[in-house]
This record gives C-alpha cells, structure tokens and sequence, in this order.
C-alpha cells in the first residue's frame, strides 16, 4: 500500500508531505497505481522546482519507493495551487473503490 502523510499547519497551509511503499496493485512495471501516484507526485515536485521560488527539501529513494518533501517557509500561493491540484488527483485515485485499497492519505495537522 502507498502511505501518504500530508503535513498541514494552523494557518490550513500544506507545509509538506511524506510518500512510502508500493502499490502492489500489479507486477512491476505495470502497476497503474503506483505509475498514477509516481506522475502526480514527481510532476508536482518537479513544477514546484520550475515555476516557485518556493526553498524546499526533499529526500527520496526509489527502491523503497518513500519521498520526504518539505518546505523551508510558508508556501507561496503558487507552490499551494500546486499541492492542491496532487492532492486532488490523489484523492481522486483513493476515492476510486478499484484503487482504494492500494493507497492511504493522512492529514496530519503540524
């Protein structure tokens, strides 16, 4: 199952988030779940990196499939437009009765 915690502060602003483990929704390679998750989270990583100024961390390893990603200050409204939209397509594939069992979405409050 992928895990995913997403970290919100007092103010409702998303300050980061934390991805592990695997579908195992099919073999390798042709796991639809984990290919959806992958593109919503690396796009946005990678969106985050080209069109904010936003500074963030993030730390990842693909074998074990986790991603620790935060950000340094108060996000901007872009970098939170950005979050929300992986948010949105996450939930999207957790509220999918087919895909629900292979993904879990907290929101820890930080």
């Amino acid at each position: 199952m992928i895990r995913i915690t997403i970290y919100v502060n007092e103010y409702h602003d998303y300050t980061g988030f934390d991805m592990s483990g695997h579908a195992e929704f099919a073999d390798p390679g042709r796991d639809i779940v984990c290919s959806a998750v992958s593109i919503l989270v690396i796009n946005t990583l990678n969106a985050l990196e080209a069109y904010t100024d936003d500074e963030t961390s993030h730390v990842s390893d693909e074998e074990e499939g986790t991603i620790e990603f935060r950000f340094r200050r108060r996000p901007s409204h872009d970098a939170e437009l950005l979050l929300q939209t992986m948010i949105l397509g996450l939930e999207s594939l957790e509220g999918n009765s087919e895909y629900e069992p292979y993904i879990d979405i907290i929101f820890k409050e930080v």
